[in-house]
């Protein structure tokens, strides 16, 4: 077993099939292993009229996908949409020499409880592995960038559970710090995949290789964007932590359009904490009612671990910043905004608001000084 074929602890593989992913990389439903296997070089050659020959081969009949179960459906839409941006990355609209596969692309959106084209899962997560990797170049820094994204997701899914418990509990329990501590080791996942993703992928090959790529498409008439690490939902964490009552109104209408790009589970997760009060608000209202110049014990724990994650939260974020940027700057971008249509500064305004809340936390520990016995 390798890291990529791990999911997170407890959890039921089998009721939730988007976990699957031994299953999802290994269906091949369209037959389009030796077909992708070309789309490097078609792409090198940025042959358009052999992409449009290749998506309309690919695209099924309305018989074939009525009778695709969810695992086959992913793999399906993973596998047309590998088509999809690289006819877009040529300035092709893919639906406009391929009109055929719109009915196809609704229907497994519907399928699958997801929007109607590929996601950064589809092109990683549910991507095989090997010699039947689906990639745009071929290239090892797009592979390492597929590695990059493989790396965190079963942290992801295990940051569901940890941070729904701290969402239940409150900061004199002991399990609200423990819970907070477990959450900290999953998101080391991404600190340790920005790290990875520095060492391996030139921040001028994503601007001017990898970009075009994940351009939006146009389906019935509205733009969707294409796979994007901005959908890997960190914001998962930043929701139950800070974002769902100390955010500002440019993070908060991002994430609205970025959620729908989610799992369907990590979707509801989002709509049920959407609005309720954060960890840190838990906290500093715990703080200042303690009248007393030492905090319990319980409390102090809690906001010792709060600090912790946060601080973790602030390293990943200001070394992807230095990422965006670089990528991003003036004499490399070949785009203003990145993939996920955020801009690099409000990746600057987020992080801002991060550094800003474990602030407050550390500040909050700090001034009462070392905690009762």
């Amino acid at each position: 077993m390798t890291l990529y074929d791990l999911v997170a602890p407890g959890l039921d593989v089998h009721s939730e099939p988007r976990y699957r992913i031994a299953e999802i990389r290994a269906a091949d439903p369209l037959g389009a292993d030796v077909l992708l296997a070309a789309l490097p070089a078609m792409n090198d050659a940025a042959d358009t009229a052999a992409l449009t020959v290749a998506l309309r081969a690919l695209v099924p009949g309305p018989d074939r996908v009525a009778g695709l179960g969810v695992v086959d459906a992913l793999a399906a839409m993973r596998d047309l949409g590998m088509l999809l941006g690289s006819l877009k990355r040529h300035g092709v609209q893919p639906l406009a020499v391929a009109p055929e596969a719109l009915p196809v692309l609704q229907e497994l959106g519907r399928r699958t409880d997801m929007v109607p084209r590929d996601t950064v899962h589809h092109y990683t997560t549910w991507n095989p592995v090997g010699a039947r990797q689906r990639m745009y170049t071929g290239d090892a820094m797009e592979a390492s960038l597929q590695d990059a994204v493989r790396m965190v997701f079963p942290s992801l899914v295990a940051s569901l559970d940890t941070c729904a418990e701290v969402a239940r509990l409150e900061p004199y329990d002991p399990g609200f710090a423990l819970a907070l501590d477990r959450t900290a080791q999953h998101v080391q996942s991404m600190v340790d995949s920005i790290d990875f993703t520095v060492a391996n992928v030139s921040p001028v090959f994503f601007a001017q290789e990898m970009r075009f790529y994940f351009e939006e498409i146009a389906i019935a008439g509205r733009d969707y964007l294409g796979p994007a690490a901005a959908q890997v939902p960190l914001w998962l964490v930043d929701l139950t932590l800070w974002q769902c009552d100390r955010g500002n109104e440019r993070y908060d209408a991002f994430l609205d359009e970025s959620v729908e790009y989610s799992l369907p589970s990590w979707r509801a997760y989002h709509a049920a904490h959407r609005g309720s009060v954060s960890a840190v608000s838990k906290l500093s209202a715990a703080v200042s009612w303690e009248a007393v110049d030492r905090l319990p014990a319980a409390l102090a724990a809690s906001a010792h671990a709060l600090a912790r994650v946060l601080r973790v939260l602030k390293t990943f974020r200001a070394r992807h910043m230095t990422i965006a940027r670089k990528a991003y700057s003036e004499e490399v971008r070949l785009y203003d905004v990145g993939s996920g249509g955020a801009p690099v500064e409000l990746l600057r305004s987020v992080l801002d608001l991060t550094r800003d809340n474990e602030t407050l936390v550390r500040q909050s520990v700090e001034r009462r000084s070392t905690p009762a016995a």
